[in-house]
């Protein structure tokens, strides 16, 4: 059987259910047996077939059962079992991708913000739209905390098919380079896809910068000639980009000529205010966002929107809507001080949020930071270089420690600085201690930045997850007058 016959056999009305999980296999089911980062899902064909799986989808025919076993099944040998299953996830659901415009966004640091915001462009305007970014999942009809930055085919096409029931004509999602190295979006043609910048991170599964923007480029490569790519003119890679796709590019830019491009007309602690001009036409933004990494954020925002067919007029309204995106930049409670929490966990995250917040910070700048376990160690130096750059106070702490030593993870981060010995420099291994203290010695004016995890409701320390907030533990010390 070819993968074709398959795709229309999975399409046609009482066709078979798609398991990439053995232990979801059903009789007449298909397996897709993947090779995955910690399983290969070859070694649990037997499973698959001994639970009455009818069809095989396989790229190493080497972990097939014995011959004598094939007139059990039909075996359909692929090149690439993990594109194969977007595909047939596709079918099944009755290629809902095909009735959507799908827009999605990519990069290390603003994916998130891009998304929300263009989730908001296209919701005022009129027309639903269903979102799928780090902080949730929104089908329309209904909202969930996501799992995964970009979740697998599978639970794709099941949440695109419900856009499509509830009435949404766009969809939006981040995409993650590791689910883009996995082929998580197989089978969907994006209209547009963004791409903000690239900075170390995730080194740990990627190995090599190098490897971490193949990753990312491979969204571009995958473009239709009428697709549109949306590309940071001020980020170095982007060049590369622009060198590997098919689709027409729209380049944006803050303070320099770009197709889509913008002056910050002004910025304080409470928002910003600035101008966007596309194709000889001007509209104003406002928007609470601060921060010249978020005008770069709506400019790749505007892009997506305007190569959806929206008009720069409509775009800008719409961008001007989104009061705040959780966990970023989101201000807890009232004081005499400010209270802000972040995702920003890479140094470049944290630089930008930093250098963002200190010619704001009419008194001192406090931050609270700590760094992943099992995952990328090479941050973690870099991370405590940009905090005693820009910070009056640093406060480190643990983060999700998973199954590392938190004590190893702080080692690591105290290695960066310059000076670890500075009375500005305390460490703090116990999360919610390390909040109260830096709120605890905040004064007027000063602000404290909790950096680190945004919008996460826990805390994943050894192989157990925690309930924990960075937000309500703010706002628990706020309302005590810890400070």
């Amino acid at each position: 059987m070819t993968l074709d016959e398959l795709l229309t056999l999975v399409s046609s009305e009482g066709g078979p259910a798609v398991r990439a999980d053995s232990r979801q296999v059903q009789a007449g089911d298909v397996f897709v047996a993947i090779e995955g980062t910690a399983f290969d899902g070859h070694e649990f064909i037997d499973r698959a077939l001994a639970q009455g799986a009818r069809y095989i989808v396989a790229q190493r025919k080497d972990s097939l059962p014995d011959a004598s076993d094939s007139a059990s099944y039909a075996l359909v040998s692929v090149e690439d079992s993990a594109r194969a299953v977007g595909l047939l996830a596709q079918a099944e659901r009755g290629h809902p991708a095909a009735r959507l415009t799908n827009l999605t966004v990519t990069g290390t640091n603003g994916k998130t913000t891009v998304a929300f915001l263009v989730h908001a462009c296209i919701q005022h305007a009129g027309p639903r739209c269903g979102l799928l970014s780090t902080v949730v999942y929104d089908t329309g009809s209904g909202i969930r905390p996501s799992i995964l930055t970009t979740p697998d085919p599978l639970t794709i096409a099941q949440m695109q098919q419900q856009m499509v029931e509830a009435g949404a004509e766009y969809m939006i999602a981040e995409a993650s380079s590791h689910a883009l190295s996995q082929d998580r979006l197989a089978g969907i043609d994006f209209t547009a896809a963004a791409f903000t910048n690239l900075s170390g991170d995730h080194l740990d599964y990627h190995q090599t910068k190098d490897n971490y923007l193949a990753a990312k480029t491979k969204l571009f490569t995958a473009l239709e000639p009428g697709a549109v790519a949306i590309l940071n003119k001020q980020a170095p890679e982007s060049q590369h980009i622009a060198q590997h796709t098919k689709a027409q590019i729209c380049w944006y830019a803050i303070d320099e000529p770009a197709d889509l491009t913008t002056h910050i007309e002004s910025m304080t602690v409470d928002g910003t205010r600035f101008a966007l001009e596309y194709q000889d036409h001007r509209a104003q933004v406002t928007t609470p966002l601060v921060g010249r990494y978020n005008v770069a954020n709506h400019l790749a925002a505007a892009g997506l929107c305007l190569a959806a067919g929206f008009d720069l007029e409509t775009v800008a309204a719409g961008l001007s809507t989104l009061e705040t995106i959780p966990g970023r930049l989101e201000k807890v409670g009232e004081a005499r001080f400010a209270v802000l929490v972040d995702y920003a966990h890479t140094d470049d995250a944290l630089k930008n949020v930093l250098q963002t917040l200190e010619p704001l910070c009419q008194g001192k700048l406090i931050v609270v930071f700590g760094c992943g376990g099992d995952r990328d160690t090479t941050k973690r130096p870099r991370m405590a270089r940009v905090a005693e750059q820009f910070a009056d106070s640093i406060v480190v702490t643990s983060d999700n420690p998973r199954t590392e030593d938190p004590g190893a993870i702080t080692n690591d981060i105290i290695g960066g600085f310059a000076s670890p010995q500075s009375e500005a420099i305390a460490i703090e291994p116990d999360r919610k201690r390390a909040i109260e203290q830096a709120i605890g010695q905040a004064g007027p004016d000063d602000i404290v930045l909790i950096a680190g995890k945004g919008h996460e409701t826990y805390q994943i320390v050894g192989d157990q997850r925690l309930d924990f907030s960075d937000k309500d533990v703010a706002l628990q010390c706020l309302g005590e007058r810890v400070c």
